[in-house]
């Protein structure tokens, strides 16, 4: 599983792993968990860099409409996973 970090800016670095990602109306996102096996907390993570950044900018995707789009998007592409919505 591909592990990444993320640097928010005035906070401690936080690891997460890549559950998987996928590209929607031009839009890429990336499914992250804070464990490497077994049930963890998951994330939405939305990319919005601009093409001449050399890393990428994430967000958490907390829109309800955005966020319950994409997630079955990711359900249906992990067909053993189901993801709570809270």
């Amino acid at each position: 599983m591909e592990k990444v970090t993320f640097n928010p800016e005035g906070e401690e670095s936080v690891d997460f792993y890549v559950l998987e990602k996928t590209r929607i109306g031009g839009v890429d996102y990336i499914l992250v968990t804070d464990q490497e096996e077994g049930d963890g907390e998951a994330l939405i993570l939305k990319d919005i860099s601009e093409d001449s950044q050399e890393e990428g900018v994430y967000t958490i995707v907390s829109e309800d409409g955005e966020l319950a789009a994409v997630a079955e998007v990711f359900e249906n592409m992990l067909e053993d996973v189901e993801l709570e919505r809270s």
